[in-house]
C-alpha cells in the first residue's frame, strides 16, 4: 500500500476521468492511446479504467502509462474475481515498480454474476472482500516488488467504509449523493484518500441532459442496494417512484461544464479528495473522448475551476 498519501493526492489532482468503454466492440490499444494524450494534453491529471471479466484492467493501464508522461491511472473497479488476491497485489506492485506515483488500485467485490461467470460463490460481500485484502498482502514466490501503491476500496455503503477505513488506503464510492461523501468522509477519518465516482451527462441543451441522466438513475434504480442506500439519506418513496429532478440534480451532474463544475465542487466540499467523472453507460468512446477533453480543457472546464478551489494555480 502506499505509505504517503499526500504525494498520490497532489498526483491525482481534484478531478480525473473515467476512459469510456465500449460493450459491442474492441477499442484498439491506438486508438485509446490517442485518447488518453489527448487528455493529457488538455491538461487531465488523472483517467480511471473499469473492468468486467474479460477486460483486464490492470493490463490496460500498463499499455496506457506507458503512451503517457505523467498521467496517473487508476482502477475503478478491479475486480476481485478477475484475479488470485496475490496476484492483484504482485501486479499493482509492478505497475508501482514501473511507474512510481502514477498508478493507484481501486478494487472491488463486484457482483454475484460475476463470481458465477468463473465458478466461484459470492458468498457474504463483507467477508469475501476482507479475506481478499488480507490475502493481497501474502508473500509471494518470487516476491513482489517493493513498491508502494494507494489500495482504494470500492465502498458504497457502512460496512465497506469500515473495512476501507481498517485495512485500506481510502475509499471509493460512486454514483451517490455529497451527503453520502461527507458521511464517508467522516467513515474515513481525515487521512485517508476519498475518490469519488461522480456520473456527468455533458450536453448544453439542459432538458436533453435532464433526460438522459434519469434514464441513469432509473436503470441504477433496478438495483435493492442502491435504492436502499438512496432511501437511507432521505430520499423520499416518490423521490425513488418517479425520478424526481431532486434526485436526479442530486446523484448526477449534467449540464454544461459550469453546472458539472458546482456538483465537482460539492463533493470536495463535502470530503471528497478527488472527483472522477463517469461518461454515460453505452456513450460512444469518441463522443465521450471530445466531451472530456472539452471538460479538461475549456477555461470554465471542471478541472481548471477545481484547482480554484483547492486554492491551486490557476
Amino acid at each position: 500500500m502506499n505509505p504517503n498519501l499526500a504525494e498520490t493526492r497532489q498526483a491525482m489532482g481534484a478531478v480525473g476521468v473515467c476512459l469510456p468503454a465500449s460493450f459491442t466492440e474492441p477499442l484498439s490499444a491506438d486508438l485509446q492511446r490517442a485518447a488518453v494524450r489527448r487528455l493529457e494534453s488538455a491538461g487531465c491529471q488523472s483517467v480511471w479504467t473499469n473492468e468486467v471479466i474479460g477486460k483486464d484492467a490492470l493490463v490496460q493501464s500498463a499499455v496506457l502509462l506507458s503512451a503517457t508522461d505523467k498521467m496517473v491511472f487508476g482502477t475503478c473497479i478491479a475486480n476481485v474475481w478477475a484475479r488470485p488476491a496475490q496476484t492483484m497485489h504482485a501486479a499493482a506492485a509492478q505497475l508501482a515498480d514501473a511507474y512510481p506515483e502514477r498508478f493507484a488500485l481501486g478494487v472491488g467485490i463486484g457482483y454475484r454474476e460475476q463470481a458465477a461467470s468463473v465458478g466461484r460463490q459470492f458468498g457474504s460481500p463483507l467477508a469475501t472482500m476482507r479475506d481478499y485484502l488480507v490475502g493481497m498482502d501474502s508473500p509471494t514466490w518470487p516476491p513482489a516488488p517493493d513498491a508502494p501503491y494507494p489500495r482504494i476500496l470500492a465502498a458504497n455503503g457502512p460496512g465497506m467504509l469500515a473495512l476501507a477505513a481498517e485495512l485500506a488506503d481510502g475509499a471509493y464510492p460512486a454514483g451517490l449523493p455529497p451527503e453520502f461523501t461527507a458521511q464517508a468522509r467522516r467513515a474515513l477519518g481525515p487521512d485517508k484518500l476519498l475518490v469519488v465516482g461522480l456520473s456527468v451527462v455533458c450536453d448544453s441543451d439542459a432538458e436533453r441532459a435532464k433526460d438522459t441522466a434519469r434514464q441513469s438513475v432509473s436503470g441504477r434504480l433496478a438495483v435493492p442496494a442502491y435504492k436502499a442506500r438512496l432511501e437511507g439519506l432521505g430520499y423520499s418513496p416518490s423521490d425513488l417512484a418517479g425520478v424526481s429532478d431532486r434526485l436526479v440534480e442530486a446523484v448526477v451532474a449534467h449540464g454544461d461544464s459550469a453546472v458539472i463544475a458546482d456538483k465537482v465542487r460539492e463533493h470536495l466540499a463535502s470530503g471528497a479528495d478527488h472527483v472522477t467523472l463517469l461518461p454515460p453507460m453505452g456513450t460512444d468512446f469518441a463522443t465521450a473522448i471530445d466531451q472530456l477533453e472539452e471538460l479538461a480543457g475549456s477555461g470554465r472546464a471542471v478541472v481548471d475551476q477545481a484547482r480554484v478551489h483547492l486554492g491551486g494555480p490557476q
